[in-house]
């Protein structure tokens, strides 16, 4: 089973306060790790010091076998942030020219769009169920939609591992559970090795095969079943909580 992230006692700070403090796991080929922890626990400073967007203070990251800092094929990863972000949705562009701005971090100068890079546009929008959304402004699309939008931004370039902080924050709990649900479609049916950070512990165990459970430290990490299994976590959460988290109420 190829690795394709490691964390090894992983420190960070802001500031002076440290926001994460000895943190170790790995993602192999094909997992679906959810992220979950309390607001404030350290999980968005997590993914930033995985796509080097932060200093790390002690402890070492390796993504596809190498260091962060000697890493440089990001065209691998496809992230899918909290929020729009530098992406404002008032911006003058359509959906296929957003979702066409996901292919320049595998082009190399000039990057000019190729028909092949066309044909691939319009098989990710149709995989997304938002083909018909094409030539629309993203600024007119629904919160819902323009979330599929940027899904397909990150995966047109087919990464082999699609990292994402809270997508489904903004969404209404029916677009929520659409949006888990296409998400554990891509993770089985095209091999895509997931990473997902989100509060909402209970629904993501219908469908993350781990659980990282962090609160500035690792206070789990492994399958839902292990979870579910776990007195120490029975004992952490209650019992009741937990019964809830594994569904089995």
């Amino acid at each position: 089973m190829q690795e394709l992230i490691r964390v090894e006692q992983l420190s960070c700070r802001h500031g002076a306060v440290e926001a994460l403090s000895d943190v170790c796991f790995s993602v192999n080929r094909g997992d679906y790790l959810g992220i979950v922890g309390p607001n404030g626990s350290g999980k968005s400073t997590l993914v930033r010091a995985l796509l080097g967007l932060m200093p790390i203070a002690q402890g070492s990251i390796s993504l596809f076998g190498q260091s962060r800092e000697r890493f440089s094929k990001w065209g691998q990863l496809g992230y899918l942030p909290q929020n729009l972000g530098p992406l404002n949705p008032s911006f003058p562009a359509t959906v296929e020219e957003v979702v066409r701005l996901g292919l320049l971090a595998v082009k190399k100068l000039p990057r000019r769009f190729s028909r092949q890079d066309r044909q691939q546009v319009q098989f990710i929008l149709e995989q997304l169920g938002i083909e018909r959304l094409h030539r629309r402004m993203i600024g007119e699309l629904s919160g819902g939609q323009q979330q599929r939008v940027m899904l397909a931004r990150a995966l047109v370039n087919r990464p082999q591992l699609l990292v994402m902080d809270e997508p489904t924050a903004a969404l209404d709990p029916e677009m929520r559970e659409r949006f888990y649900a296409l998400v554990a479609q891509m993770n089985r049916e095209h091999g895509v090795t997931v990473l997902l950070v989100t509060h909402d512990t209970g629904t993501i165990g219908l469908y993350a095969s781990q659980m990282l459970y962090l609160d500035k430290k690792v206070l789990f990490w492994g399958s839902f079943e292990q979870f579910c299994h776990s007195p120490e976590m029975a004992a952490f959460f209650g019992e009741y909580s937990q019964h809830l988290i594994c569904h089995r109420h």
